[in-house]
């Protein structure tokens, strides 16, 4: 996988092609792009290729930051983003847990505290567990749940991918023993002992992939590369969700920034490099725009904050 970010990142910068209008008042000064989880993942790749085309299109310093928060997830990060100034020198690349869960769990996030830009990623999210465990799919997870324990890995309780385990756990008749929240999770984790089944992206275990066995993709199709997988949500009844990741500025920042941020990035999405990422690994690369992505945002907290009231959160 590092091969493969470094391989991307290479050619973002020389591969993303085309004229963007001339933008005379942003950015003026350096932009900084905050990732609120390590970097090696879909949306730490993703945005490092829109800052470098920002970067080579404006002639200003942009760079990325990665800000993960362990067990609180992407919310340490998105805070630093919420309180820097409202001029699009800080630039939030989230997951959308921050707008859709962040209002519902009182930490200072309101409903209205960030505006999108536009959504650029849905990632191949799956349930994984070692190659050797007792259990290929969630219906014998779930068999087997019920006279053994079984530890959860994941990368915050209020994440989006992690509230559709416990509702799928909760609608087939079984709970977890134990969960515990990582910075990151991938084959040295299941490997470890360190959880039984790991909620994470394809990108974190692809060098593990034909030793784990895949129980579950969560989103609302399956994984072409992922051959007999099924959604989590076919397996269990529970509603279709897909885990995001979008850019975000806060309220108040001027709509020219909005305007900026959405033409470069737009135009890095459709790069060479951004389309060959999403053939290679089966992540969704595209754009949508600020309307469309207020509505999803608006969609999906409906969606989580149902499943989140069944779960007891």
């Amino acid at each position: 996988m590092k091969n493969l970010a470094l391989t991307a990142a290479l050619a973002a910068t020389t591969t993303i092609a085309g004229a963007l209008p001339a933008f005379a008042d942003y950015p003026t000064s350096p932009v900084q792009f905050v990732v609120p989880f390590p970097p090696g993942d879909f949306e730490d790749i993703l945005t490092r290729m829109i800052a470098a085309n920002m970067q080579e299109k404006t002639g200003v310093s942009v760079s990325v930051v990665n800000k993960p928060g362990g067990g609180d997830g992407p919310f340490p990060g998105a805070l630093d983003v919420l309180n820097a100034p409202s001029d699009g020198t800080v630039v939030g690349s989230f997951v959308g847990v921050v707008p859709i869960v962040g209002p519902l769990i009182d930490i200072g996030i309101e409903l209205d505290s960030f505006v999108p830009v536009g959504i650029f990623l849905t990632y191949p999210f799956v349930l994984a567990a070692s190659g050797d465990a007792p259990y290929s799919n969630m219906a014998e997870l779930s068999a087997h749940a019920q006279d053994n324990d079984v530890v959860l890995g994941h990368f915050g309780a209020s994440l989006t991918p992690t509230v559709a385990s416990f509702a799928a756990a909760q609608k087939m008749g079984f709970e977890f023993a134990d969960d515990s929240a990582f910075d990151m999770l991938d084959c040295n984790t299941l490997s470890a002992g360190d959880a039984d089944v790991i909620n994470t992206t394809l990108a974190l275990i692809e060098p593990c992939l034909g030793d784990l066995n895949i129980l579950a993709n969560i989103g609302n199709d399956p994984i072409p590369k992922l051959d007999g997988v099924a959604t989590l949500s076919s397996q269990s009844g529970i509603d279709d969700l897909e885990l995001w990741n979008g850019l975000f500025v806060t309220k108040g920042t001027p709509q020219e920034v909005v305007d900026t941020l959405a033409a470069i990035a737009k135009e890095t999405m459709a790069s060479d490099a951004a389309q060959t990422l999403m053939t290679e690994t089966g992540a969704g690369v595209y754009w949508q725009d600020a309307e469309t992505a207020a509505g999803r945002v608006l969609n999906d907290r409906e969606v989580v904050g149902g499943m989140m009231e069944a779960i007891g959160q």
